[in-house]
């Protein structure tokens, strides 16, 4: 395709004069003398190759060629200025899109709230949500294949990433609702010690798998696992379905499961952090924008 050599201000002062069929009134507008407006005229004529505008005493009108240019002028310039916008508002962080991980129970608590919070202060910003454990979301943060992590138990800050806790709360006993301990109001975690266990793979978040099998290692046992699960609502179905028993953040509760018994567990001190994670130095204007949304709400920010 030929590239046409024409300038922006030409394309401007002809639409102008194509709509004011007047000289002076159309320079008036573009805020110049008729001279220059007439020369540019001149020029975008001469890189057409034929006259746009019929001039006669009193009255101007266009000629054929120049009504076969003021739509595709109106409509390059009307692209330009659209173009333009989107690029100020993705520059400025107002527009463009957001990559984020986001650990499964998240969508009980936090996931929403902030979404919410976000989409009212960033309408234009194209949001892509994807469900991911902690150490794929490390691994997508460095890859660069998501721009933010909502993660649980975060590792500590290194020169690539940070981390913000942004929550914690506390672990419940994950019981099948058949268990003896389940009509209990809290379970002792040693009451747990000769159950199975139904829990995530290690690999998949080492610090929140750690935490769980401290709290049983605090009360003499170390648990047997019967079966692992990647995702917290196969969990609590392997555990409805009589597998085994487990211990969960506290927001799994809001799984509802028909035969699955969620119960305080105690000595109860211990807590889950969940966390944002980004890149720190990563030139996303829209990053900050939803540090900033998470920093100012939604609420409840602090605790489940």
């Amino acid at each position: 395709m030929e590239r046409p050599e024409l300038s922006l201000p030409q394309l401007h002062a002809f639409l102008v004069l194509a709509e004011e069929l007047h000289f002076g009134r159309a320079a008036a507008r573009l805020g110049i003398a008729q001279p220059p407006l007439s020369q540019q005229i001149r020029r975008l004529e001469e890189k057409v190759g034929y006259a746009l505008f019929s001039r006669e005493p009193g009255r101007i009108g266009l000629t054929a060629a120049g009504r076969e240019l003021l739509p595709a002028a109106g409509h390059a310039l009307g692209h330009l200025a659209q173009g333009l916008t989107a690029a100020r508002e993705a520059g400025s962080g107002a527009a463009g899109r957001l990559r984020i991980g986001f650990a499964a129970s998240l969508a009980l608590t936090l996931l929403p709230r902030l979404l919410r919070t976000f989409r009212e202060r960033f309408p234009a910003v194209r949001l892509d949500i994807q469900e991911m454990t902690t150490t794929p979301q490390l691994a997508a943060l460095r890859d660069r294949t998501i721009d933010i992590g909502l993660l649980r138990e975060p590792p500590a800050p290194d020169a690539e990433l940070g981390f913000e806790t942004v929550l914690s709360e506390s672990f419940v006993a994950v019981l099948p609702a058949s268990h003896p301990v389940a009509a209990q109001r809290t379970v002792q975690v040693e009451q747990l010690a000769d159950c199975p266990f139904v829990l995530l793979p290690r690999a998949v978040g080492p610090p929140l798998h750690d935490q769980i099998t401290d709290l049983c290692i605090a009360a003499g046992f170390t648990p047997q696992v019967a079966q692992h699960a990647v995702e917290w609502q196969t969990v609590c179905a392997l555990v409805g379905a009589g597998l085994g028993v487990s211990l969960a953040p506290e927001s799994i509760r809001r799984i509802r499961l028909e035969g699955v018994a969620f119960r305080r567990i105690a000595p109860g001190a211990v807590r889950t952090r969940v966390a944002v994670a980004w890149r720190k130095n990563d030139p996303n204007p829209l990053v900050p924008g939803i540090l900033a949304a998470l920093a100012q709400g939604p609420p409840g920010r602090g605790q489940v």
